[in-house]
């Protein structure tokens, strides 16, 4: 069995996972250390090490809120954010490798990026376990990369010093680690000419944003978006970023005023809990994308409005009760004012599909939008009209999950489905649950492999068939007590709400 393998900076000696067919190797450097000069910095040459690199844990995760609170009243930390004492610091470019140990060559790759809002998150998650993946011929590498205002503050000195790489530290580090993928990974088995990267909520974005960037054509063949595509279906701005650079370099000068800094230099002279600590004060918020023209030349949430994107097979999809959306208008005046300024000399058709029947009961269900079915929708119909050959697979996750909480298809529960390792989760999983877990595991592996879903399972047999994504005879793939494809008709107010978002 392969346990030790030989990459561009030394040798690294992984360990049996549970199943010794496959080899683990956690907290494998990337990267330099971004620490001191290399704080706020695109990510540099990992330095060479001596001797064999002992690949058993996970390395540091990123600086971050503790997001470990109470069982009882956070579905979060009862779901995962289990660990209160995880190793935590800016010496946090690392990623992990599961390959099966027989010597294969040439199998496709799973890049993989942990989802918390750019603000929190990690890959020692237990869902994120790469081994059931691996069992089937992948390669799995999860991504650890920087985080809120280390991972995406914007600052005028930064831009004056480093205009090749002013922003986005994040995304850089994905990138990086990506491109360390394609060098590297024939190491492990993996072929570094079929790459698919994914990502699940702000691992999903993250996604978006490597599809858009100019810098990545040729870096990867496939692209996985879990809960991580968003429209506004009623027009309103969505989410406090992406920024522009004006706005995101304003941000960083109020930070280091509140740091009692004046210069990047004294910035980088602090220690980073003083900095964390001060990043979760309001006013200061979220830290995110910001369109830099060089990583980021457009809102990575479009990425299906342009035709410059890396274009390739994507399979992409939700959950059925996240991010649903009403128009944001409590009475009947300020919703006739939000139609007028929304839609101009369409608002009447407006008001007229949305408030029939006129009982608020009706409007509500008639009304609700889910924003990233709608983007979904939104990127189906560009593809078509600008003549993209871009094939999109749609799927929506409707098991029922079980548990005292009654906790509905919230958001991320599918993580434990993707990756089938509900065997590390607490909640009373029965047979059912399992056999959804394994068919959707296998319809990620064909995806994988082939930028096509379909194909056999893991026990050789045909998977049902998930239909491409077309707006005439629209589709979608259902997980619910087993996977099936079924019709996805849009409905009127939809159909027209698409015309105005895609004018």
């Amino acid at each position: 069995m392969i346990r030790r393998v030989k990459v561009e900076n030394g040798w690294v000696r992984g360990l049996p996972a549970a199943d010794p067919r496959i080899t683990s190797y956690k907290g494998i450097p990337f990267a330099d250390k971004p620490i001191g000069k290399n704080r706020w910095r695109a990510p540099q040459p990992c330095p060479d090490w001596e001797g064999e690199l002992f690949a058993a844990d996970f390395g540091p995760i990123a600086m971050q809120a503790n997001c470990a609170g109470d069982p009882a009243k956070d579905i979060y930390s009862r779901e995962w954010a289990v660990d209160k004492e995880l190793p935590m610091s800016e010496d946090c470019l690392y990623l992990n490798v599961w390959a099966p140990a027989d010597g294969r060559k040439n199998m496709p790759v799973y890049v993989w990026y942990f989802g918390g809002g750019l603000q929190v998150g990690n890959t020692t998650e237990m869902e994120f376990d790469g081994e059931r993946l691996a069992r089937r011929g992948i390669v799995v590498v999860t991504v650890g990369y920087r985080l809120n205002c280390f991972g995406f503050l914007c600052h005028p000195e930064i831009t004056a010093q480093q205009p090749d790489a002013p922003a986005n530290f994040g995304f850089l580090d994905q990138q990086c680690a990506t491109r360390w993928v394609k060098r590297n990974i024939a190491a492990f088995g993996g072929d570094p000419e079929n790459i698919t990267i994914g990502g699940q909520s702000a691992g999903g974005m993250s996604v978006c944003a490597q599809m858009t960037s100019p810098q990545n054509h040729g870096l990867f063949q496939r692209a996985i978006v879990e809960s991580g595509t968003f429209a506004q279906p009623y027009g309103a701005k969505m989410g406090l970023f992406p920024k522009d650079m004006a706005e995101a370099e304003a941000q960083g000068v109020r930070f280091f005023e509140a740091l009692g800094v004046k210069t990047l230099e004294e910035a980088r002279a602090l220690d980073a809990r003083t900095i964390e600590n001060k990043s979760l004060e309001w006013p200061w918020g979220c830290w995110g994308e910001a369109v830099d023209g060089v990583f980021s030349t457009y809102r990575s949430g479009e990425w299906y409005l342009h035709e410059d994107r890396v274009q390739c097979p994507v399979m992409l999809g939700q959950t059925s009760t996240e991010f649903t959306a009403l128009p944001s208008a409590e009475s009947e005046e300020a919703l006739q004012a939000m139609a007028k300024e929304n839609y101009g000399e369409d608002a009447e058709k407006f008001l007229a599909m949305f408030s029939h029947p006129a009982t608020k009961e009706s409007i509500a269900k008639e009304g609700l939008q889910h924003a990233i079915g709608f983007a979904v929708r939104a990127a189906a119909r560009r593809n078509e009209e600008k003549g993209i050959p871009q094939k999109l697979y749609a799927y929506n996750f409707d098991a029922e999950i079980p548990g005292w909480d009654n906790p509905g298809t919230f958001h991320s529960v599918d993580l434990w489905f993707f990756f089938e390792t509900l065997a590390k989760c607490w909640r009373p999983f029965t047979g059912k649950h399992y056999d959804l877990a394994r068919q959707m595991c296998d319809y990620w592996v064909n995806f994988i492999r082939t930028g096509d879903p379909n194909g056999k399972d893991s026990q050789d047999k045909q998977l049902p068939l998930w239909p491409e994504l077309k707006t005439g005879t629209p589709a979608w793939m259902v997980f619910g007590d087993k996977a099936q494809p079924e019709p996805w008709p849009a409905s009127e107010l939809e159909s027209f709400l698409l015309d105005q978002y895609l004018k």
